[in-house]
């Protein structure tokens, strides 16, 4: 069977009883669980926390970062909320700002990791992947809202609006882009992306962070491209266009300065490494320098003696204990006599090199 467009949503609310539940929030909501349940996996994989960790740091999180999220659209959609200031919270009727939620809350749960004993670097790796797959399922309630679609379509996947949510101009029975498949894909696609660099190349932890941004700028600045909702501009672009933009530049900058850390390691594991290193050269370092002191007073004793040594050896086998062994049992007195021969035996040696 052909597609021939996506039909538009019949409701944008379940009904559970007395109980209505809004289905934009409710992908925002499932979105998020899936986003901490694969941060706390990534975490226990790591051994640097637990699921419980992720769940703690998630809720702050999650709070920053949709009080960032309604703080950026409202600021970049100002014209829709100056006149009427009370629609600024009513946030199940849509309106969150991707750049915004990332501004802030990807800082807040860094400093929450932080606070529970992860490592800043290890909690950015292991949250990288989460956070498109968090925007991939979220996207799909933009789909319930009938908002934020694209220009207008006769594509086999194009999407249907009803005429009420239909930007003013179009006519009833336009198709459009459906841009919130196209990011949801995307965003789903840079996930897979994401784990596969993790774990084919094991990049030092807190890149796969900055690879995310550049992943998610490059896919918004397209998506944004297509979308025809009222927004600002600035020059060519769209404004969101631009913070897209800026989020690529700045990421591979960051990569590009980035100091080599050896694979798969932060800052303060290796310094840890390297500190541990250096006590352990510093043990076998100094054990080191008394091998190599005895050695070369060794060599340095052979040097000097010049072949003493040898004949004291050749001295001795020709049976001169033999001569000097008073058939004694003591044992010390042996071993004495032993001593005295070779002392003669190295003066002759000395007295026929100096002849």
């Amino acid at each position: 069977m052909i597609i021939a467009s996506i039909p538009s949503p019949p409701d944008n609310t379940i009904d559970i009883g007395p109980l209505s539940l809004n289905i934009y929030g409710l992908f925002i909501a499932l979105g998020v669980v899936a986003a901490v349940w694969l941060f706390g996996l990534r975490l226990e994989q790591r051994d640097a926390g637990t699921r419980d960790d992720a769940s703690a740091i998630g809720v702050i999180a999650v709070i920053a970062g949709v009080i960032g999220a309604r703080l950026y659209h409202v600021v970049t959609d100002w014209e829709r909320f100056e006149d009427n200031l009370s629609e600024i919270p009513r946030l199940w009727e849509g309106g969150l700002g991707i750049p915004g939620g990332l501004l802030f809350g990807i800082p807040v749960g860094l400093w929450m990791s932080k606070r529970r004993g992860i490592p800043i670097a290890v909690a950015a790796t292991c949250a990288a992947p989460a956070i498109p797959l968090a925007q991939a399922i979220g996207r799909w309630g933009n789909y319930f809202n009938q908002e934020l679609y694209g220009r207008p379509t006769d594509l086999p996947w194009a999407l249907e609006i009803d005429e009420e949510h239909l930007v003013a101009g179009y006519e009833v029975g336009t198709t459009f882009h459906p841009t919130f498949l196209y990011e949801s894909l995307w965003s789903l696609g840079l996930v897979f992306v994401l784990l596969w660099i993790d774990r084919r190349f094991r990049p030092p932890n807190g890149q796969l962070m900055v690879m995310y941004l550049i992943g998610y700028g490059l896919g918004r600045f397209w998506v944004e491209g297509l979308r025809i909702d009222p927004a600002d501009e600035l020059g060519p672009f769209r404004w969101n266009q631009w913070v897209a933009f800026a989020a690529v530049v700045a990421g591979l900058v960051i990569l590009a300065v980035w100091p080599d850390r050896g694979d798969g390691t932060d800052a303060e594991s290796t310094d840890d490494t390297d500190a541990e290193s250096a006590d352990g050269d510093g043990g076998s370092g100094e054990a080191d320098d008394i091998g190599d002191s005895d050695e070369d007073a060794a060599a340095g004793s052979r040097s000097d003696d010049d072949g003493s040594d040898a004949l004291v050896d050749d001295e001795a086998d020709d049976g001169s204990d033999d001569l000097v062994d008073d058939g004694s049992d003591d044992p010390t007195d042996d071993a004495a006599d032993e001593r005295d021969d070779a002392d003669v035996v190295a003066g002759e040696g000395a007295e026929e090199r100096a002849e």
